[in-house]
């Protein structure tokens, strides 16, 4: 198979992945349920991308040989720039709300976004209503979206098994991190909180599972443990969970009284760090709930927090927040080139190179490490 079909594929599959996080932000709906948008539009949108997503790489590979097929491909990629365009300009405009820049927002600007929204939503349903005519078939046979739906949409639970034992651009943030981590001249009570805040995609886990794993950790806490929070706040069950977590094996309490007991017993006079992984929960109630044993450990613990909200690191009470940014592109590169060039195939030409770097700026700085994985050139 000629190598530009390969990448054709990875590019679409590269800027599909950008927009599917972009639309799972949970500050893209915070924005659209504050100015009273429909939301409703969203999902919309995401299930249109996901039908054309089934049906992108049968058009790869058709594309040389029908004409017509190349065209609607072409027509495809404009509409995907013409959303990402608009996504931007939402992830902008959400920027100035948060900031209160501005203390009303153009109106007829808001209201253009949904406008826009629907323009988008009409062209994919053009270019769908067109697959048939064409031939195009969706991908392995399976329904449309199910394939983008299962790999993208569900999360698995994080643990602290760290995958590539190498962090591209975050090397600096590490070690600040660590010496956080290992610095006992803060002037604070029993425990200290660190949350690393950033959009989906940056790596916030992976740097998050690179500090919890680095040797100089060891011989400072007494204890260490690992949680992934995620969408679901459940105060009782994320307490078993952290002594889970502490004792290695499933904790059999029947009640928050007796759980959070027993943590306060295993922490009791000892230094722990908890890191607690994509935390969303924004009731400061329900946080006081869960960190009211944490308060028993040892003066110079720590908890790590990652987050994609800076609202969740005010409800949280970090003592120190770090906001973490897009990679640069040289070391969005390396991470790419590992991913889908082993580092150095001795068949990557100009033109692949070429190919390769507009999927790295199509990406933004975003290591999106999975969907990299699956790229084969």
């Amino acid at each position: 198979m000629p190598v530009i079909e390969t990448l054709g594929g990875a590019l679409f599959g590269a800027v599909l992945q950008v927009l599917f996080d972009r639309l799972d932000s949970r500050q893209v709906l915070d924005y659209f349920r504050a100015r009273k948008l429909d939301e409703k539009l969203l999902k919309k949108l995401k299930r249109k991308l996901l039908s054309i997503n089934a049906v992108v790489d049968d058009a790869e590979q058709k594309q040389f040989r029908n004409a017509y097929v190349k065209a609607w491909l072409d027509e495809v990629r404009d509409v995907l720039l013409d959303t990402e365009d608009l996504m931007d300009e939402i992830d902008y405009e959400f920027s100035r709300y948060e900031l209160e820049v501005e203390s009303r927002t153009n109106s007829s600007k808001v209201c253009s976004f949904e406008s826009r929204i629907v323009e988008v939503l009409d062209d994919l349903e053009s270019l769908l209503n067109q697959k048939d005519d064409l031939g195009l078939k969706n991908a392995s046979g399976v329904g449309v979206g199910l394939r983008l739906s299962s790999n993208v949409s569900q999360k698995l639970p994080s643990t602290s098994l760290v995958v590539d034992k190498v962090i591209y651009g975050r090397d600096d943030e590490k070690e600040m991190i660590l010496k956080w981590m290992t610095s006992d001249t803060e002037k604070h009570s029993q425990l200290s909180i660190l949350s690393v805040v950033g959009m989906g995609g940056l790596g916030k886990t992976t740097l998050a599972q690179h500090v919890y794993n680095d040797p100089m950790i060891e011989d400072k806490f007494a204890i260490k443990g690992w949680v992934c929070v995620s969408d679901e706040f459940d105060v009782f069950m994320l307490t078993k969970a952290i002594v889970g977590a502490i004792i290695k094996s499933k904790d059999d309490s029947v009640d928050l009284e007796m759980v959070q007991g027993r943590l306060k017993e295993k922490l009791a006079g000892r230094k722990f760090l908890l890191v607690l992984d994509d935390v969303w929960n924004e009731d400061r109630d329900q946080w006081k709930a869960l960190q009211t044993p944490l308060n028993y450990g040892e003066k110079g613990s720590k908890i790590l927090v990652t987050t994609r909200s800076n609202k969740v690191a005010s409800i949280v009470q970090s003592n120190k927040v770090h906001e973490l940014k897009q990679l640069d592109g040289d070391h969005s590169w390396q991470l790419f080139a590992k991913q889908a060039f082993q580092d150095d195939n001795p068949q990557m030409n100009g033109e692949v190179k070429e190919i390769g770097t507009k999927i790295v700026e199509k990406c933004k700085g975003l290591p999106l490490g999975n969907s990299w994985m699956s790229i084969t050139f």
